[in-house]
């Protein structure tokens, strides 16, 4: 039980909203959320809407809401094949030019599909080789096997675990821990000081990539975050979570204040100095 005379002391991470959390609305809405909520900034997700592909746009967003960019999810999804190329080397060439011009800080990717056999097989050499050509953190993001009914598929190489290979930065998505059913804080130990960004959500081990509300699944959310604080992290926070079943734009809000509270609450909670 911590001390009466304790404080707390915010720790330096920084809480964004991913533009994905807002889906099926748009790009621009998500920046116009995440100033209204107070949240620290965005991670864009760069996709199908054309907004989230055009630098210029997102740098007017980003200066009326007065909310930075902190990150830029590379379009390594299924649906974004055509984005930006549909060489996936080129892809992260211009992720990293948007995240230098738009003042972010890391460029976040998926392993290859194991269907893009050259792609994965110099992979891991080079996002370390594109690492070392900017300040710009390439953080490499934990998969998972897809399943239906009694099959497995593995569908990212070189492996959907990415902690079993080289990398300088990874990102740890929690719902994708969930899916993939992995101890997830045995999953952030392995990454220990390379982990240099995080997906919040939360999910409870279906075959479906949930990205619930941190809290609402059975991912040890409030425990990773406070391990977070207690480290010293550096990297950001991000909310990425469904809300496409929410009815209302109110309800859709409700539900990305309700993480952002959450997140707050734990980074907090975990980090205290003693009242002189």
């Amino acid at each position: 039980m911590a001390n009466p005379r304790d404080v707390v002391r915010i720790p330096d991470a920084k809480v964004a909203l991913s533009t994905a959390s807002v889906y099926p609305e748009s790009t621009a809405t998500a920046f116009e959320i995440a100033a209204r909520l107070g949240y620290d900034g965005v991670e864009v997700m760069v996709w199908t809407d054309p907004v989230s592909q055009d630098i210029e746009a997102l740098r007017r967003l980003s200066d009326y809401h007065r909310i930075p960019i902190l990150a830029v999810h590379a379009p390594c999804l299924l649906i974004t094949q055509r984005v930006w190329s549909t060489d996936p080397w080129v892809k992260l060439q211009r992720a990293r030019a948007a995240a230098e011009k738009l003042g972010a800080s890391t460029v976040v990717v998926h392993p290859p599909f194991r269907w893009q056999r050259q792609y994965a097989r110099d992979f891991v050499e080079g996002i370390w080789r594109m690492a070392d050509e900017t300040d710009v953190r390439f953080a490499v993001e934990n998969m998972y096997p897809w399943r239906y009914r009694d099959r497995e598929m593995l569908a990212y190489a070189p492996d959907w675990d990415v902690t079993k290979d080289d990398y300088r930065h990874f990102t740890i998505d929690l719902s994708h821990a969930a899916t993939s059913r992995v101890d997830t804080l045995a999953m952030f130990d392995r990454m220990s000081d390379r982990l240099g960004h995080v997906h919040l959500a939360d999910g409870r081990g279906s075959a479906k990539d949930e990205h619930l509300v941190p809290g609402r699944g059975t991912q040890p959310c409030a425990e990773l975050l406070e391990r977070l604080a207690l480290t010293g992290f550096d990297g950001h926070v991000v909310i990425e979570v469904n809300t496409r079943r929410a009815m209302s734009g109110a309800e859709r809000e409700a539900d990305l204040a309700e993480a952002l509270a959450f997140t707050r609450l734990h980074l907090a909670s975990a980090v205290r100095v003693p009242r002189r």
